[in-house]
């Protein structure tokens, strides 16, 4: 590929060296049945923190600094070699996580890209040539004697988007850089976009696009007719959990700053809970009964703000006792409640649900836990939040996203007592 600049010559170094991968095969790299979890968590983190920033509308500038300071936080390891591995391993095993369903695979496909994107535009120009060329883009660069016929146009163009003057150039057909287009950020003869070196992230992150959205689909019939049974005792349960992993704060642990009594409820449900947990402490108290569902729904949650178990007791106790009888609490509840807290059965000391094995849970017909957003008629949800002290342009907002099925998007952020709690979503994932 031939390369010009606008006025001087390239100087590019030919051991321009990327820590960007482009994860076109997946290496014959051995890792730990713990490693393979944690890692694939850690990107999760990653994808599921750029989800909530694109929800959330932030800017260009505020999404990479976002991007940058997620990869950052998650994506580190404690030996520098292993950086690299990490980064391959985690894209792979969600890949496999996320290839499962049609719904899965668009949402992985969408955050993977956005955040190629951003590590592609951190690389600096050498490396970025590099990565250009790795894709074998069928494109060649401006000649010197065709720039000099359409210079002026070019700089224009810099010009009003703020981009250097002294710029390597490529054409394409516009239909290819959509974006560019739409944007006015490129000039167009003849049905040829001009892209400037620094605009090639279309190009490459449209090509990264297509190769991961058909590793997907091929991923997806590996998975379907051979590695799920093959793997069924040892990869497949985790696989199959990492989607809707919780990736909130670990409340299995009891800290000084986490306790709450029972006489901090009532206030806390009025000013703190999110709705789905508004509703079971309102039902709760209405029927004083909830069923099994409703129970482990509130309980976990209760559980996670702190309450400790002998006060769960007594608030479950407290709040049965219009319709059961001491005795048969003790008989048919309080085993429940002890085994959430790790202290019966197998003694696993449970977190609460995710906002994702809320939504995707089921009611029955008296049954009152899952998610409103998606359970509640239109009309009944506008009531709850109304009811909530939610105003109606929020209501409105909030009804446009249960328009449009983004149930994952309501997030909880409270403080109370010195506590802040935040109840984290899981967006739906996709799965390659």
């Amino acid at each position: 590929m031939e390369v010009v600049r606008s006025q001087r010559k390239s100087s590019v170094p030919n051991d321009a060296v990327s820590t960007l991968p482009l994860y076109r095969s997946a290496p014959p790299l051995e890792v730990r049945l713990e490693d393979f979890e944690f890692y694939a968590i850690d990107r999760l983190r990653v994808l599921k923190g750029i989800s909530d920033g694109l929800s959330r509308g932030k800017k260009p500038d505020e999404m990479e600094k976002l991007v940058y300071d997620l990869w950052k936080e998650n994506m580190r390891h404690p030996q520098a070699s292993e950086v690299v591995n990490k980064d391959i391993i985690s894209h792979f095993v969600l890949r496999l996580v996320y290839c499962r369903t049609e719904e899965l695979r668009k949402w992985f496909l969408s955050m993977e890209t956005t955040l190629f994107r951003h590590r592609f535009l951190h690389e600096n120009p050498e490396v970025q040539k590099a990565l250009f060329a790795e894709f074998d883009l069928p494109y060649k660069a401006v000649s010197r004697a065709e720039y000099e016929t359409v210079k002026d146009m070019l700089n224009q163009v810099a010009r009003s988007i703020g981009q250097s003057t002294d710029a390597i150039f490529y054409k394409v057909p516009f239909e290819e850089v959509p974006e560019l287009v739409a944007g006015r950020r490129v000039f167009i003869k003849e049905g040829n976009a001009y892209i400037a070196m620094s605009q090639v992230v279309s190009l490459v992150v449209t090509q990264f696009r297509s190769h991961l959205s058909k590793a997907l689909v091929l991923t997806n019939r590996k998975w379907t007719s051979r590695i799920r049974e093959q793997e069924k005792d040892r990869l497949t349960p985790i696989i199959e959990a990492l989607s809707t992993s919780y990736l909130g704060p670990d409340y299995s642990q009891p800290t000084k700053h986490t306790d709450i009594s029972l006489k901090d409820i009532d206030q806390i449900a009025k000013s703190s809970f999110p709705l789905c947990m508004h509703h079971l402490f309102g039902k709760l108290r209405e029927d004083h009964h909830l069923k099994h569902g409703g129970r482990m729904q509130l309980g976990l949650f209760l559980k996670g703000m702190g309450l400790k178990l002998d006060d769960a007791l007594a608030f479950w106790k407290a709040e049965f006792s219009p319709k059961v009888g001491a005795e048969r609490f003790d008989k048919e509840y309080a085993y429940s409640i002890r085994h959430s807290y790790g202290k019966e059965g197998k003694r696993t000391d449970y977190t609460p649900y995710s906002c994702q094995k809320i939504i995707s849970s089921t009611p029955g017909v008296g049954d009152h836990h899952g998610c409103p957003y998606r359970h509640f008629s239109e009309e009944n949800l506008r009531a709850a939040l109304t009811r909530m002290g939610v105003g109606n342009r929020a209501v409105e907002d909030m009804l446009d996203k249960v328009r449009n099925r983004h149930y994952q998007l309501f997030m909880v952020h409270r403080v109370m007592r010195g506590l802040t709690i935040q109840i984290s979503t899981i967006t739906t994932a996709e799965r390659s």
